[in-house]
């Protein structure tokens, strides 16, 4: 691989090794490190749920714009969401922070990591700019555990100049190449009439009756449904009193499937499902989808080996894996520009994502080196792209 020059990319650069490029990257990361690993304690230690993440927002933009990041003029619509840049080149690179935690259990998913990582990338690369003809894009991302406000900032346009788009995601070990399930979240309000159920049961209309009916068509619809698909439903209100007919039943649905398609497949039957709750026993059905819908994780081949490359450098043994791991929106952003959402791992005693036995050790030494190999290794998969020809025309052309 050699180094890059104006004819070969179409903009000024200056001719720089691999070897060189990553040296740069080693001792911005050295450099940034306290303030890399005081933003992730920092956000590991006031955790705040999605949409609400006003403080972590105040600590990343803090770091930023030490970096000498500026902030666009045009800002997204959602208040703890934004979009930072370095540099000027033809070549976008765009780093997506995730802060928000989780109720009761604070950052059990790890997003102090992912963000630490995210914005160590964007400070490293933002020392390679210039030599490699890229404008580093930070773009805050909110609520991904909730309504997925990757989502929202493709909807209004901030992917549109982007050529490509990466993060690292805290794990129990390195996996890259991964996919995730497409998601889809409903919340079911079915309503009837209230009666006394003793006095004047033939009076009331059985909103529970409707839940129930809806809840057993959905089990028996399971068998048809598309292979690797997921339907999970809790109660959420079922009546006041046992002997008042309910006139209220609400659901909350998850639905998960291999692909956006399947997942479109699934709502339909679960929709079909829930109507004939409603028919049978005469209640009103509304069906209000919570947040966005997630697409499935589609992650770039040469940037997810461009990563691995890296963070075997590293010392770190990352292996390649093809399974769906949970769901995220950033399979939305790697649906319309080439992405990577590598796992990065960290001792975590076998403790499983969403428990608070995993949010224990969001700060561990273990979790900082995470942090900082993550943010090694993204910018360098980055950089990789940048000084080969071939990979810089194919996203230059995305």
């Amino acid at each position: 691989m050699t180094g890059l020059n104006s004819a070969s990319c179409g903009t000024a650069v200056v001719l720089a090794s691999p070897d060189e490029i990553r040296g740069l990257l080693e001792s911005a990361v050295h450099r940034w490190k306290p303030d890399i690993l005081d933003l992730s304690h920092a956000i590991h230690a006031d955790p705040e749920l999605g949409g609400q993440e006003f403080r972590a927002v105040k600590r990343v933009r803090k770091v930023l714009r030490k970096a000498g990041f500026s902030f666009d003029e045009t800002q997204p619509a959602q208040p703890t969401a934004f979009s930072a840049r370095f540099g000027s080149g033809e070549l976008m690179v765009a780093l997506c922070v995730e802060y928000d935690a989780l109720p009761a259990i604070g950052h059990a998913c790890g997003h102090n990591v992912n963000a630490g990582s995210a914005v160590g990338a964007a400070l490293a690369l933002a020392a390679v700019a210039d030599q490699l003809g890229i404008t580093v894009k930070v773009l805050g991302t909110p609520a991904e555990e909730t309504t997925g406000g990757k989502v929202d900032l493709i909807d209004q346009g901030f992917f549109s100049d982007v050529s490509l788009a990466m993060m690292a995601h805290a794990a129990a070990s390195d996996v890259a190449g991964g996919s995730s399930l497409a998601m889809g979240m409903w919340d079911v309000l079915f309503e009837g009439r209230p009666a006394h159920a003793a006095a004047a049961p033939s009076e009331g209309v059985n909103a529970l009756d409707a839940l129930v009916i809806a809840q057993t068509a959905i089990a028996l619809a399971r068998q048809q449904l598309p292979a690797g698909s997921i339907v999970s439903l809790v109660v959420t209100e079922g009546g006041s009193a046992v002997n008042v007919i309910p006139e209220r039943a609400r659901a909350n649905i998850e639905m998960r499937a291999p692909s956006i398609e399947n997942l479109k497949i699934i709502q339909s039957k679960v929709r079909r499902c829930l109507e004939g709750g409603a028919h049978a026993s005469g209640c009103t059905l509304q069906v209000t989808p919570s947040g966005n819908a997630y697409a499935e994780l589609c992650q770039d081949p040469f940037l997810s080996e461009a990563y691995r490359d890296a963070m075997t450098a590293r010392g770190r043994e990352v292996i390649f894996s093809a399974e769906p791991v949970a769901s995220t929106d950033m399979g939305n952003v790697s649906q319309v520009v080439p992405s990577i959402h590598p796992m990065v791992g960290y001792d975590v005693r076998g403790a499983a994502h969403h428990t608070a036995e995993f949010a224990a050790f969001g700060a561990s030494a273990g979790a900082d080196r995470a942090v900082l190999d993550g943010s090694f290794g993204l910018a360098a998969a980055a950089c990789a792209a940048a000084l080969d020809p071939a990979q810089r025309e194919r996203l230059l052309r995305t």
